[in-house]
């Protein structure tokens, strides 16, 4: 199925691989991690310690409890991406799939009355808290009163006032840091607690990685994992501070074969899920419908099957339409599936 803009947009063509050797597709994803450690090490030491005072131990409170939660189900994973307003309503009414989000989308879902099963968040710094409500329609203590209903999924080294506005259940899981400093001082001398979940780097990394890794889904759906800029130079499906300053930016091929906006540091991101498609067994599904995910100039990897969201949801629910002739097979009803 196409979607319209200005003009109409199919996807590109499907290669078997990626033009590039998996090998430097990782190289790539991983070329900013030695300066990130440096930056927040300390922080990461701090805020762990912090956090254990005041919620541990962690393995109490682990998203290991969750273990094979979505076993043998298909799920959907939400990032933020600017092609997230095209197909939110789809969200809805998902008809019993499963929907696990970053937490930047809290404010977004609220608005338009999407409510994941999980949200996540990854990130250490303060600016975690101000993505809960940047962007919504109402002020900020309306959105922290809504996390009652809801159920996060955090790292052990979140910002600790983060954790203290959520008012919903609070999960714990580490993220492996290749550092002997903060490991040592973090799970040695803390608490070791090895509820790994490696992310790329980023909250739509760990999303999938749960999804897959504890939540047992399979195949995983993505919605939101633009990964660049929309055409109108958009970051967010949301009013975002992203949009009035764009800064550095590179050109990259989208799902459609245009050229669209993106930061290195978001690339970077693309990689590593295209790196993660090829050598993590399962099937994963790109429902954005925009952006940069498992596209080349020389088409879309096969890894990453490219489909409308409304696809994907059809594609469990078809039987819905036979309801009829399933219960009542007396009566005339002339639909059916192709």
């Amino acid at each position: 199925m196409a979607r319209r803009c200005e003009i109409l947009l199919e996807y590109q063509n499907v290669i078997e691989s990626p033009p590039v050797q998996p090998d430097r597709l990782y190289g790539q994803a991983c070329s900013n991690d030695a300066g990130t450690v440096d930056s927040w090490r300390q922080t990461w030491i701090d805020q762990f310690k912090e956090n254990h005072k005041t919620y541990g131990p962690f393995k109490d409170r682990s998203i290991g409890k969750f273990f094979k939660w979505s076993e043998y189900k298909p799920m959907i994973v939400a990032g933020a991406g600017p092609s997230l307003k095209v197909n939110v309503d789809k969200l809805k009414d998902r008809k019993g799939i499963g929907l696990i989000s970053c937490l930047h989308n809290f404010h977004f879902f609220e608005d338009n009355q999407v409510y994941p099963d999980f949200y996540v968040t990854l990130d250490s710094g303060p600016i975690t808290i101000e993505e809960v409500y940047e962007g919504g329609k109402e002020p900020p203590d309306y959105y922290w009163e809504k996390t009652k209903n809801h159920k996060l999924f955090a790292y052990t080294a979140s910002h600790p006032e983060l954790l203290k506005k959520w008012q919903g259940e609070i999960y714990f899981f580490s993220a492996p840091v290749p550092d002997a400093l903060v490991t040592d001082e973090t799970h040695g001398k803390t608490e070791p607690f090895f509820m790994n979940i490696s992310s790329g780097g980023n909250v739509l990394g760990a999303s999938m990685y749960i999804a897959k890794g504890v939540l047992g889904a399979n195949p995983v759906a993505f919605v939101g994992a633009d990964f660049s800029f929309s055409y109108e130079k958009r970051f967010h499906p949301f009013d975002s501070k992203y949009d009035k300053n764009l800064g550095m930016v590179l050109k990259a091929v989208d799902v459609y074969g245009n050229k669209v906006l993106t930061w290195q540091s978001y690339y970077n991101f693309k990689c590593w899920f295209d790196y993660a498609s090829i050598k993590l067994p399962g099937t994963y599904f790109n429902c954005t419908e925009g952006g940069i995910l498992g596209a080349y100039a020389e088409g879309n990897i096969s890894t990453i099957r490219m489909i409308d969201l409304v696809d994907f949801i059809n594609m469990y629910t078809l039987h819905h339409q036979l309801k009829s002739q399933c219960t009542n097979p007396e009566i005339v009803d002339k639909r059916i599936l192709i």
